[in-house]
């Protein structure tokens, strides 16, 4: 199981942000939360971000690999010719 992004049980923190005034009436208004429309944006985008640099983890774990078996041969290969060996010998 994953664990989550962020702590959604954390206390409210009072934050100041800049907002267009008629867009920020409009809302109001309709009696859309912003701070909860505000938070759900940034846990949103906090996850692409989160995945972004995840992927980019894994591209690099992979080149590592890729380069370490056309170096050294793949780990499958080197278990395969063990057991071969293995069998061969009858154990």
């Amino acid at each position: 199981m994953r664990d989550p992004l962020f702590d959604s049980k954390a206390t409210k923190q009072t934050v100041s942000i800049t907002l267009n005034s008629d867009l920020y009436a409009k809302a109001k208004a309709a009696g859309i939360n912003t701070s909860r429309v505000a938070e759900e944006a940034l846990a949103s985008k906090y996850a692409e971000l989160s995945r972004e640099v995840l992927l980019a983890e894994l591209r690099q774990d992979l080149a590592a690999v890729e380069s370490y078996a056309e170096e050294h041969g793949s780990f499958a290969d080197l278990v395969r010719k063990h057991y071969a060996r293995d069998d061969e010998s009858g154990r």
